[in-house]
């Protein structure tokens, strides 16, 4: 090292590990512990229902199953999955849930994309609609007068208009919006761009973090939704899936549960609950860590340096 701080060329570099405190250590301890609980705690619900989907009626009823399936069977599995309108019903959920987030993003996003711009006239007005309706609505029987007037009713319609905003969502993705550069907006108008070129071709790929994350909330929200089907719909061809499994729970179907006898229509009873979650729940977490990586990844999208 010369005089004047500066290592002459050809030097070797000298690298220096960063010591760490002690302190700091226990904090890592400390936090990789309850991490580590938070996730078991998450888990054992999850792993628990499905130790009883595989487990016989008598092991449930009397409590041994915890991790582990006890008295392995398929009964209740067979019995649901052998019904062609379970199938049926499967199909109108994934129909369902993809029709409605899809209009649910391209309404919320454009709402959100006029929202975020505070020299838009009327905004004021337009967010306090938005936030009204999240304290005050028309009640469950003006709102089944109107749907059933517009003729909705045992139409994928009834289940995707009603819903295809939340109010949420839309705050939340508003503020994501008003956190990106106005510089890079302003650059894109220079460069010929209008308002719906700087929006696909500027905003949208800079959003990937908070788009998946909505993608995600409305998915699981329509995924999960019977009460509208439920509500809207007479034609058990057009329920969701979660419809069926709600009244194969409540013993209200007269087709799977009713032909099952015997010892069969008793295992169904025991562990049906079990069954009809899993089912439920294996879309969604398949879909999940596809998703996950742009919230990892883009917490930090929009962030430029000036």
């Amino acid at each position: 090292m010369s005089e004047t701080g500066v290592a002459p060329v050809g030097a070797p570099v000298v690298r220096r590990r960063i010591q760490t405190s002690r302190g700091y250590r226990v904090f890592q301890v400390v936090n990789a512990l309850i991490l580590t609980a938070v996730m078991v705690i998450t888990l054992y619900p999850f792993i628990n229902l499905l130790a009883q989907s595989f487990s016989a009626q008598g092991a449930i009823a009397a409590g041994r199953v915890n991790l582990i399936p006890k008295g392995f069977n398929l009964t209740t599995y067979k019995t649901v999955m052998a019904d062609p309108t379970f199938w049926e019903n499967y199909r109108n959920t994934v129909v369902y849930t993809v029709v409605a987030t899809l209009i649910a993003m391209v309404l919320t996003t454009c709402y959100a994309y006029v929202l975020s711009k505070k020299n838009v006239k009327g905004r004021g007005f337009l967010i306090g609609i938005a936030v009204f309706t999240m304290f005050f609505n028309g009640g469950l029987i003006p709102n089944y007068v109107l749907v059933n007037d517009l003729g909705l009713r045992n139409s994928i319609w009834a289940i995707v208009l009603p819903n295809a905003i939340s109010v949420f969502n839309l705050l939340v993705m508003k503020a994501f919006f008003e956190s990106l550069p106005g510089e890079l907006e302003e650059a894109a108008m220079v460069d010929g761009l209008n308002t719906y070129g700087i929006l696909w071709r500027i905003v949208l790929p800079l959003s990937k973090a908070v788009l998946a994350t909505m993608v995600l909330f409305y998915a699981v929200t329509f995924w999960n939704s019977w009460f509208s089907a439920f509500l809207y719909m007479d034609n058990n061809s057009m329920f969701p899936v979660t419809v069926y499994l709600r009244n194969l729970i409540a013993g209200a179907t007269g087709g799977t549960d009713q032909s099952a006898s015997g010892d069969t229509a008793l295992q169904v009873a025991a562990n049906i609950q079990a069954v009809t979650i899993v089912l439920t729940v294996i879309p969604i977490l398949s879909i999940y860590p596809f998703i996950q990586r742009y919230f990892v990844s883009g917490v930090m999208l929009g962030a430029v340096k000036g």
